[in-house]
């Protein structure tokens, strides 16, 4: 048996490969995804974990004044979502949701707090694919902070829910939204 983990872009392309994961042998009847030489790919599912993070205006009384992050991709659909990335091999989702946002959205873990008890998990495909993505919530610790976009994104926008969820698109990811905007809410009223 080999073993070769291969990571893909959302547009199907080769991102990274590690020792690792089963191939094998294509029978004749056999329809590979992905095929290196003369062996399939086991394709398993995709895991991605980020943060969905929020600020709170100042000059806004609450509920209007929480705004969330989104980043717009710079590839594809040019879609709108928080920061999130793949899980890279013996990284935990954590570490994975925290590494991503700074390579992301140049946001380290001494900017944010993280919203203890709230963890959304979408699950769906991408070209066939099936993917997961965890996602928890973290407020921005000041306003102020700049975002710093990596090349995988060409703007970001921080917007109240009804914008965010125009922007978002998904249906999943428009509930993960309406979904932290009522925790936060009733989260202060306790």
């Amino acid at each position: 048996m080999y073993g070769l983990n291969v990571f893909w872009s959302e547009e199907g392309s080769v991102i990274s490969s590690t020792p690792a994961a089963a191939f094998s042998p294509i029978s004749p009847t056999d329809q590979p995804l992905r095929t290196f030489s003369h062996y399939r790919l086991d394709v398993m599912a995709l895991r991605a974990c980020g943060f969905v993070i929020f600020r709170r205006l100042a000059q806004q009384p609450p509920p209007d004044n929480i705004e969330f992050l989104l980043l717009q991709t710079s590839y594809g659909e040019h879609h709108w979502t928080p920061p999130k990335g793949h899980v890279d091999p013996g990284e935990d989702d954590l570490t994975t949701a925290l590494r991503e946002t700074q390579e992301e959205a140049g946001l380290g873990k001494d900017h944010l707090r993280m919203v203890d008890g709230f963890l959304q998990r979408l699950s769906y495909q991408v070209r066939g694919k099936d993917k997961e993505v965890l996602y928890w919530l973290a407020e921005l610790c000041d306003p102020n902070t700049q975002v710093i976009l990596s090349n995988e994104h060409q703007d970001y926008r921080w917007a109240k829910l009804e914008e965010a969820c125009k922007l978002a698109k998904y249906q999943d990811l428009q509930d993960t939204l309406t979904a932290a905007q009522r925790y936060l809410e009733t989260q202060g009223k306790q």
